[in-house]
């Protein structure tokens, strides 16, 4: 379906999309093209529908009012609508800041080792491509070198 069924695939939210990216590549589908839905599909139809969804389902009004309707269940109501109630308090509890607190918090070996990794990581990445590059330049240029002494022989 082309450009169309890509944009289609990429603007829901679904797992299967990296089946969708194989497929393309194995029917040759052009890499703009490709590239193109993915852009539009994700961030802007997907994102917005996202950020819709989330907006709306974890406003305050919304969740009072299902809470509300909860409650309203005849027998099992009451049962239901409590227990959600304290498990949101506790949410918000855990969000809010106290007074006095501040926001630096103390992060621990595990985290420190693991971010110097992820660094190390992305740093042996940028490398790679360097490298990729200059070995691709470099054959650009022997390539052109061998050719030049052929084209002044012919000329003689």
């Amino acid at each position: 379906m082309g450009f169309f069924g890509i944009l289609v695939c990429a603007s829901i939210p679904n797992p299967l999309f990296d089946l969708a990216g194989i497929t393309c590549g194995h029917c040759l589908i052009p890499f703009w093209t490709f590239f193109g839905a993915t852009l539009i599909g994700k961030a802007i139809i997907k994102m917005h529908l996202q950020k819709t969804f989330v907006i709306l389902s974890f406003s305050k009004t919304y969740i009072e009012t299902v809470l509300k309707l909860a409650g309203d269940i005849p027998f099992i109501g009451p049962y239901i609508q409590s227990p959600f109630n304290k498990a949101l308090e506790m949410q918000r509890n855990s969000l809010r800041r106290k007074p006095g607190e501040t926001t630096v918090k103390k992060t621990s070996a595990l985290a420190w080792i693991f971010e110097k990794v992820v660094l190390l990581m992305v740093a042996y990445f940028l490398l790679s491509i360097i490298n990729s590059m200059a070995q691709s330049h470099d054959k650009r240029l022997q390539e052109q070198k061998r050719a030049a002494p052929r084209s002044v022989v012919k000329a003689q």
